[in-house]
């Protein structure tokens, strides 16, 4: 426009509701980033990520370059190194509980009650909060640390605090009471197990040691991840691929709609809910298309980073309280007075209830391992109580195109009901590997509620029971040819459990990524002295 530099045009309803970029228009542009990359690389002979913008111009329709910069932030992190936190200096706690990771971080207090107040949150302040679910998670992204009242090392708040790297402190009891919002304090993880909160922001210092020259331990180690978003930062670390890659944090974060929902909005009695659907899906030429797109591109993304190492990757495992929570959930889920041990995993996906949105999910890894090519990744089904359960699993898969054997598809199960191992012999002829979850492994077999904060003190991986367990498993998955690995929290936790890991031959062990670097440091270390120190 000749007379003003800048000029604003509103757009109409129908530009709004379509998207801005093709496919092809996004293919062109990361065919330039490469072309980029590769020219400066060229040039200045080393690696050189760029960091790249670019416009369409409104006239001819065509993507042009407009300008190329070397990258200088994310390419000079160093994913390859130890992290240890020391608090310099300390008054009495505030409060304690449970802690989660190593790490120390201060800031403002933001005590959040209920979903209604998630936004009220802002970036940089401490999350504290009776207790967290799924859909908690966009904000605890963006939160120092993060505080509970309720829940072990094993609730939801421990999860994700591992997997985004930031100190949790969780069973504290008294942390919505006793904190209060814009209150400065400092949440240690630092001390062990115990997690502290002082008043104020107190000093602290962050030692490095640099791994790059780190061998690898023969016993593999993987890592947990569920956030697409970090999987190229995480990929840096020293490891074999990820043991576990949950479906729940893409499903809660991306999609955020119920699956039924989307296929049934006319389900859904709430006029404001069925509008949200209509939103979240507009510019796909169906819901379903929708879900099937952002659950592949995220769960693609996890196995593009670690491309070709393997990606174990989980079928959603939401308990019916997590799936109500989701938009449009609570027309199509049944209210259970103990989700943990209720509908849930592999129960859902050949039940009528839930077999549409089996289907989607089935799709979406469908469209990761064949239209995307990522043929390293390995699906999982979670909590599979009996045989007969597996294989209608199994079929039902076969039917929605993902056959074990077929195109190199492997399928693991999850070894985390006592009946796993009771019956391993038999499981074992239908899977390829076994991962076993301690955490639930140890619920079941001592009979304890890993989310209750009162009988925490009776939840322990490093019981003589618990233990024994794993080591039926391992030597079932050993017996019948199969892969075992295990991927709880407890050798991040307790360096005699890596140990006792080592010793029983178990194959790999996936850790959450704030835990892989000294736990590959403990597993070479006791790999050394088994050897007799060579």
């Amino acid at each position: 426009d000749p007379r003003h530099s800048t000029r604003n045009i509103a757009t109409h309803r129908r530009e709004q509701d379509t998207f801005c970029l093709s496919d092809a228009d996004v293919l062109t542009l990361a065919d330039y980033a490469i072309k980029v990359e590769q020219h400066y690389s060229r040039k200045m002979q080393e690696s050189r990520p760029m960091d790249m913008e670019w416009a369409k111009d409104g006239i001819d329709g065509q993507l042009y370059m407009v300008q190329a910069r070397p990258e200088t932030v994310a390419s000079q992190k160093k994913g390859q190194v130890l992290e240890e936190y020391i608090l310099d200096g300390q008054g009495p706690a505030l409060i304690q509980g449970r802690a989660i990771g190593g790490k120390i971080a201060s800031g403002p207090v933001r005590v959040i009650r209920d979903v209604k107040h998630l936004a009220d949150f802002r970036p940089g302040e401490i999350l504290v909060a009776d207790i967290t679910t799924p859909d908690w998670e966009p904000i605890m992204k963006e939160a120092a640390a993060i505080i509970t009242n309720r829940g072990g090392r094993t609730c939801h708040a421990a999860i994700i605090a591992r997997e985004l790297g930031i100190p949790a402190v969780v069973g504290t009891d008294l942390a919505t009471t006793t904190l209060k919002d814009g209150d400065s304090v400092t949440v240690s993880c630092a001390g062990g197990d115990i997690g502290s909160v002082y008043a104020g922001a107190l000093p602290f210092t962050v030692r490095h040691t640099d791994l790059a020259t780190l061998p690898r331990p023969q016993t593999q180690i993987m890592i947990n991840l569920g956030n697409p978003e970090i999987a190229f930062q995480t990929c840096m670390l020293p490891n074999d691929g990820i043991g576990l890659a949950r479906m729940e944090f893409i499903i809660s974060s991306a999609i955020k709609a119920h699956p039924m929902a989307l296929l049934h909005p006319e389900k859904v009695e709430d006029a404001h809910e069925r509008a949200a659907l209509a939103m979240l899906t507009q510019g796909y030429a169906q819901p379903a298309d929708f879900f099937v797109e952002r659950l592949s591109e995220g769960i693609g993304t996890i196995a593009a980073a670690f491309y070709p190492k393997p990606v174990v990757v989980r079928m959603s495992d939401f308990k019916t309280n997590e799936y109500a929570a989701l938009l449009g959930g609570r027309w199509f889920e049944p209210e259970e007075d103990n989700p943990m041990l209720g509908f849930r995993g592999a129960s859902r996906y050949a039940h009528p209830a839930y077999t549409e949105g089996f289907h989607l999910e089935c799709l979406a890894m469908k469209r990761v391992r064949e239209e995307m090519g990522l043929d390293n990744v390995i699906l999982m089904l979670p909590f599979v109580r009996r045989v007969k359960e597996a294989d209608d699993v199994l079929a039902k898969m076969a039917e929605f195109g993902l056959r074990r054997g077929e195109n190199g598809l492997q399928v693991y199960a999850m070894c985390e009901i006592p009946n796993n191992i009771i019956l391993i012999d038999q499981f074992a002829q239908r899977f390829d590997g076994f991962s076993i979850g301690s955490n639930d492994l140890t619920q079941l077999t001592l009979g304890v509620d890993r989310d209750s904060a009162i009988v925490a003190y009776d939840y322990d991986e490093r019981d003589d029971g618990v233990k024994e367990m794993i080591r039926l498993a391992v030597e079932g998955c050993a017996r019948n040819g199969i892969h075992s690995g295990l991927c709880g929290q407890a050798p991040s936790d307790y360096p005699e459990m890596a140990e006792f890991l080592v010793q029983i031959g178990i194959q790999s062990m996936s850790l959450n990524p704030d835990t892989v670097l000294a736990t590959t440091l403990h597993v070479l270390d006791v790999e050394k002295k088994r050897s007799g120190g060579a």
